[in-house]
C-alpha cells in the first residue's frame, strides 16, 4: 500500500513540473479583469476581425490596428509566440522586437490585441522549429510566404 501511495505522490509531482506555467514578462497594465503585456493597449486604433486580416491581408500589411481572437496555441518554451484563431481564420502572432511574452498557460483565452500585419517568407526550418515550441505538429505553420500579426500589445482576460 505505501509503494502505490509513493508512486501515487511521484507521478503527481512529476506531472505539476510539466504543467508549470512560465511568465517571463510582467503585465504593462492589470486589473481584476485582464493583464495586458507589452504596452498599454491603444484602444482607438481600427478594429479588425481575422476574417479581414485573412482574407484581404495585402490591403492591412503594415496599418496598426485591433482584433478580438482566441489563442489557439501559444509557445511552451517561452511564451514567445502563439496561433491566434477565429472561426476557421488562423494567423500566428509574435511580438515586436521579441520584446514580451505571453504566459504559457493563456491557450483557449479570447484576447484582444494590437499590432499590425506583416508578410514573411517562412524557412522549413522556421516551421519545424514554430512546431517545437508549439509541441504540436499542427498543419498551421507551412514553409512559404505567409502573414502573421506583430502585436505591440496583448490584453488577456484572467481566467
Amino acid at each position: 500500500m505505501k509503494s502505490i501511495l509513493n508512486i501515487l505522490i511521484g507521478l503527481s509531482l512529476s506531472m505539476s513540473v510539466y504543467a508549470e506555467t512560465i511568465r517571463l514578462s510582467e503585465p504593462v497594465e492589470q486589473n481584476t479583469n485582464s493583464e495586458t503585456f507589452g504596452v498599454i493597449l491603444d484602444e482607438s486604433l481600427p478594429n479588425l476581425s481575422m476574417e479581414n486580416l485573412v482574407v484581404d491581408s495585402s490591403t492591412h500589411l503594415t496599418k496598426p490596428f485591433q482584433v478580438e481572437a482566441r489563442i489557439a496555441k501559444v509557445c511552451q518554451k517561452k511564451g514567445c509566440f502563439f496561433i491566434a484563431q477565429q472561426d476557421q481564420h488562423i494567423l500566428r502572432v509574435s511580438f515586436r522586437d521579441y520584446g514580451f511574452f505571453i504566459p504559457t498557460d493563456s491557450s483557449g483565452k479570447t484576447v484582444t490585441l494590437a499590432g499590425e500585419l506583416v508578410q514573411k517568407d517562412l524557412s522549413p526550418e522556421q516551421a519545424a522549429h514554430f512546431k517545437a515550441d508549439l509541441k504540436s505538429d499542427t498543419e498551421i505553420l507551412k514553409p512559404g510566404v505567409v502573414y502573421e500579426i506583430v502585436a505591440d500589445s496583448v490584453r488577456i482576460p484572467r481566467s
